[in-house]
């Protein structure tokens, strides 16, 4: 190995023992891990305190042990297998293949599924509210009310779930997440039959137990994922997202037809149960602790991603209350809150008058309005995967994080922007659902915009930023849903 010293000041602190062998020196940095990362060229600068290093001539002879100072040492390799400088010696970004294979794919898989639930049980009264307006004798502007009734119990929820999520980690607070409102959803038809005041709370208690799944998706994302990858991960989990709207316009229809009115309540009630299990049993909170996780996955994931993105690698244990104050005087943070508002408007309005904007403008029946209605969110599942492929690339060719989240988060505001002015002039549902799928297509980029972002500024309190945003994009989606039901 041929080696090349410079001596500079101190940084940090190492333990390095040269074993002299007159004029060839070989060095041992102790304690250190040895790992295989052949065929690259690194360098590593490590440091020494005064003290630390001893001299031991290997020919016959007294040996002496001289006191240094502080010293710098900079080592560089071609074929160095040093598993202590392998922060800089960085394994190869992994195939497609690799990539689709790997344990976090696993982890980001089952988050994708777990919001399709959530947004599956939480459209299906976006259908259900049709038949039951007419059975109750509800008006549109009550039926609203129905409808934010779910925000009522998601406008309380996110801070709090997003303080638990960075205290106990995101697999705890999912798993109770999603089996609540899966309760919620499964006891919707009983709730139905009692009283209005019991559907109202318990879609109101699906809406507090909805309200922990984006922060704990940001929080597995950011222990699961680098850098360079973290888009493209929150692509795939919203792809889910966005997806379950459709699985659940679709589904709805078909399973009320065979089932009745509260069939598909049940189904995805059910289904949710049975995502816990799996969940539970399969899933790890960080890398570290899977014991389904290659080492080459492992040592890409800290590599790539604790270093870039530096965060601890198990939930805190002395503090459970975030500082409030200090995240809220950042400017970063208000226009986080800010953009969450603005998506939400538009997201919560579009997601739950869809149905009735094309059975109510364009007169088609309830099964087709679905259909039409599940076209845009299919669109943007996959359009979301690609902004985030995009951004990731953006990133590693060069350009800042920070420019990047503003692109993607400027052509998903302005996008949408023009096409929802293209919609007023559509004379047909074809070409409405047209514009509207472009609308929440291009959308789809804010989840590679402040989506993401929020992982970045405040790493450490990812999750009660997440829940800070998302409150104020509840309540922004509260005036907007009831808002249309009186102005429409």
């Amino acid at each position: 190995m041929n080696s090349a010293l410079t001596i500079n000041q101190p940084i940090q602190t190492h333990s390095l023992i040269p074993l002299q062998n007159h004029k060839h020196s070989r060095f041992k940095l102790q304690p250190s891990r040895f790992v295989n990362s052949s065929n690259q060229n690194c360098s590593r600068t490590v440091s020494f305190s005064p003290n630390s290093i001893s001299i031991q001539p290997r020919f016959n002879g007294p040996v002496e042990f001289r006191t240094v100072p502080s010293l710098r040492v900079r080592v560089s390799s071609n074929d160095a297998q040093l598993g202590s400088f392998n922060e800089d010696c960085e394994p190869k970004a992994p195939s497609f293949k690799e990539f689709i294979t790997s344990e976090r794919i696993k982890v980001v898989a089952m988050l994708a599924l777990a919001l399709a639930l959530c947004n599956a049980d939480r459209v299906v009264m976006s259908v259900a509210i049709v038949p039951l307006s007419l059975a109750h004798g509800w008006s549109r502007s009550f039926s609203g009310v129905v409808q934010s009734s779910f925000l009522w119990g998601y406008l309380i929820s996110p801070i709090a779930g997003g303080t638990l999520v960075d205290y106990y980690g995101g697999k705890v607070v999912m798993g109770w997440g999603v089996a609540l409102w899966s309760l919620a959803t499964f006891l919707t038809p009983w709730a139905a039959d009692t009283s209005l005041w019991a559907l109202l709370a318990t879609r109101a208690m699906l809406g507090i137990a909805e309200g922990v799944a984006l922060p704990c998706m940001n929080n597995m994302i950011a222990r699961w994922f680098p850098q360079t990858e973290r888009a493209r991960a929150v692509g795939i989990a919203m792809a889910g997202f966005q997806l379950g709207n459709a699985i659940g316009l679709m589904l709805s229809p078909i399973l009320m037809s065979k089932g009745g009115l509260f069939g598909p309540f049940v189904i995805f009630g059910l289904s949710g149960f049975l995502w816990v299990l799996v969940w539970l049993s399969a899933i790890s909170s960080t890398p570290d602790r899977s014991s389904q996780i290659s080492k080459y996955e492992l040592e890409y994931i800290i590599n790539k991603g604790w270093k870039s993105f530096p965060m601890e690698n198990k939930p805190k244990t002395n503090r459970i209350i975030p500082p409030f104050r200090r995240l809220l005087s950042k400017m970063p943070t208000w226009s986080l809150i800010v953009a969450n508002a603005m998506h939400s408007w538009g997201f919560f309005v579009i997601l739950s008058w869809m149905p009735i904007y094309f059975n109510t403008i364009y007169h088609v029946d309830l099964k087709q309005a679905a259909w039409f209605s599940a076209v845009p969110w299919c669109v943007m599942g996959f359009m979301g995967y690609f902004g985030g492929m995009w951004s990731d690339k953006l990133i590693r060719s060069g350009i800042s994080v920070t420019l990047t989240r503003k692109i993607m988060q400027s052509i998903g505001f302005i996008g949408p922007g023009i096409a929802l002015t293209g919609l007023t002039t559509a004379r047909n549902p074809f070409l409405a659902s047209a514009w509207l799928t472009l609308a929440v297509g291009l959308k789809s980029f804010s989840h590679s915009g402040f989506l993401v972002n929020l992982q970045e500024i405040a790493p450490h309190y990812s999750g009660v930023l997440h829940g800070i945003s998302n409150t104020a994009g509840t309540f922004a989606a509260i005036v907007g849903t009831v808002g249309a039901g009186f102005f429409c």
